[in-house]
């Protein structure tokens, strides 16, 4: 529980740096250098960010299958 948890805080995190950091360059108040270091900062925590909607949408799977197989036990005629 403690792992899935650390992934949430750590996408939220990811998404927040993110956001800040798209306001930043569409101010268009940063040097060339610095608009190419946020940009490389950008693709790292947009990575961040897509591993971590990996991750849920697998759990998510997850739990549809596990929801799907226990319906079908549960609608099981008994032996």
């Amino acid at each position: 529980m403690a792992k899935k948890q650390n992934s949430i805080a750590e996408f939220e995190a990811a998404l927040n740096e993110l956001e800040a950091l798209v306001e930043k360059m569409e101010s268009g108040d940063q040097s060339l250098e610095e608009a190419m270091a946020s940009f490389q900062r950008g693709v790292e925590l947009t990575r961040t960010c897509q591993k971590g909607l990996k991750e849920a949408q697998q759990q998510v799977d997850r739990l549809i299958r596990l929801t799907e197989n226990s319906d079908t036990e549960a609608l099981s005629p008994e032996d």
